[in-house]
């Protein structure tokens, strides 16, 4: 003979909801207000709990109902059972900073690594002791990276078009010249001529010696002397810190507040010049997987993110990186 198992029993979780409404008011009108339904149905409902309890649950006693000696005993059983079910599908509770211990991975070129690291450390300190921060070069694609786990967090100009990838744009930005002190186009108006005529230095992750500049002085029937190509924008300022070679840079747009982006620039003495002609806009951001997107500890990486590259507004200043062929 075989043997069939029975099918496990379908649970219902309304019917927990509604048996711990009725216990709780006594009353099928009371409960069903409660529950938002109408009294036909609550009466119903009842009558199928009392088929799956084999119990009255409830009888009337003049005017009102009481509970039976099996409703009071399953009464603060069944109000558990409903917090258990609003902890579980109920929207997650707020986490606080304070007690995450984790290793956040972000991805982004250096120059945006350099300004995160300080002002993501810095709040880290006041808001979350236990949180550390593990940075990386643009080497791996972002899209998979994001999707099995390898990187949190992408920061810089997103340019992979993954579907499933969350985006969120955080800065507009504009490109301009970095100089030594001294250097010769600090003297004088700067014209598309006289910097076509200097020596640049390249900032490129693919070893590109042309970028949006060359088209933009090719419009005029110009062309600049390149003379290295570096992977990134510290190696190039660095450069040109010690040398009349010419370095451009992200910065803030007129008006915007100043980026931490520019510290290094500053700290290494840069004048920062404007362009004198257009060049297309820069938008840094940052993309993450929709698993994260309700996570409590990734909700404040990102918000830490935003504060350190979106400072309150203020006066112009220069700023950020965006990890693509910047020359």
């Amino acid at each position: 003979m075989m043997l069939v198992n029975s099918p496990d029993p379908v649970i219902d979780a309304n019917l927990a909801i509604a048996l711990d409404a009725l216990l709780a008011e006594h009353s099928v009108t009371r409960a069903a207000a409660r529950l938002h339904t109408s009294p036909a149905a609550m009466s119903r409902t009842l009558a199928r709990l009392r088929r799956v309890l084999q119990d009255p649950l409830l009888v009337r006693a003049g005017q009102t109902m009481v509970p039976t000696p099996r409703a009071e005993a399953l009464r603060e059983e069944a109000a558990a059972v409903v917090r258990s079910l609003g902890a579980l599908l109920g929207p997650g509770a707020g986490v606080d900073p304070a007690g995450l211990r984790t290793t956040f991975t972000l991805q982004a070129a250096d120059l945006v690594g350099a300004a995160l690291a300080p002002g993501l450390l810095r709040l880290a300190g006041r808001e979350a002791p236990g949180v550390s921060f593990r940075i990386r070069a643009e080497e791996l694609e972002a899209g998979p990276a994001l999707r099995d786990g390898r990187i949190d967090l992408e920061v810089g100009s997103i340019d992979h078009v993954d579907p499933e990838t969350r985006v969120e744009q955080l800065v507009g930005l504009r490109m301009v010249a970095a100089v030594r002190p001294g250097h010769p186009l600090t003297e004088g108006p700067l014209t598309p001529a006289r910097l076509a005529a200097a020596e640049h230095v390249v900032v490129s992750r693919r070893g590109r010696f042309t970028g949006p500049l060359d088209t933009a002085l090719a419009e005029l029937d110009l062309r600049r002397r390149v003379g290295v190509v570096l992977p990134g924008h510290l190696a190039a300022m660095a450069l040109a810190a010690r040398s009349d070679v010419v370095c451009l840079v992200p910065a803030a747009l007129p008006g915007a507040a100043p980026s931490p982006l520019t510290h290094d620039a500053v700290a290494l003495g840069l004048h920062l010049l404007d362009l004198p002609l257009s060049l297309p806009p820069v938008t840094i951001g940052m993309a993450w997987h929709p698993r994260h997107t309700a996570d409590g500890g990734h909700r404040w990486l990102r918000d830490a993110v935003r504060r350190v590259l979106r400072p309150p507004a203020a006066a112009p200043g220069a700023a950020v990186a965006d990890g693509a062929d910047a020359g």
